[in-house]
């Protein structure tokens, strides 16, 4: 089985670090992963054009070419994003605006996926629930499946409070415990429901 991180952060700091810690547990359970970073990639917003209805594919030719096939390869999908304004990041959000060109293609293309959100904020309640918030709404919307950790300390997902150092989030016991929490049931729902 195959699962997609993609990291909605532009610097290749907190964010990215927890979810090639997800990854590499994921790896270690025979999970094959990959993860696409926003870090120095060009993804225009989507303009809402309906270009991608007649034509089948996005009027924009940039970087999100390669997510879109990769979100068609994988049977699972984190999305991991820092919290900014109170809630996913702008890169990420083009992202999932961008993903109206593959359902134009077919409607029920991410349908039946297994989803997972991860929100690091830079306070401990910086905005993390608003952001989970976000990508289960946009898991909902595309019938991927979402799941949590569990009705304690991982509610919506995993949180992390980054105090905006590498180093910090290293040492948040209470991050990691909702992460493993999270990855857990990610694991049994991809098995139990993913062929």
């Amino acid at each position: 089985m195959r699962v997609l991180g993609i990291c909605g952060s532009p610097r290749n700091s907190t964010t990215n670090y927890v979810l090639n810690e997800a990854l590499n547990r994921l790896n270690e359970n025979g999970f094959e992963t990959d993860l696409v970073s926003c870090f120095g990639k060009h993804i225009a917003p989507c303009m809402h054009c309906d270009y991608c209805m007649e034509h089948k594919k996005c009027i924009n030719e940039d970087d999100m070419n390669e997510v879109y096939k990769k979100l068609q390869q994988c049977d699972g999908l984190i999305l991991a994003t820092p919290v900014q304004s109170g809630g996913v990041s702008s890169n990420l959000s083009v992202i999932m605006d961008r993903t109206r060109a593959l359902e134009a293609i077919d409607y029920n293309i991410l349908r039946g996926k297994i989803g997972m959100s991860i929100a690091v904020g830079g306070d401990r309640t910086g905005g993390q629930d608003f952001a989970h918030l976000k990508n289960i709404t946009y898991f909902m919307i595309h019938g991927i499946i979402p799941v949590s950790g569990g009705p304690f300390g991982s509610n919506l997902g995993a949180s992390f409070w980054s105090k905006d150092s590498l180093e910090d989030i290293k040492n948040d016991e209470y991050g990691f415990d909702s992460l493993n929490r999270t990855l857990v049931e990610f694991e049994n729902f991809l098995r139990k429901y993913i062929d």
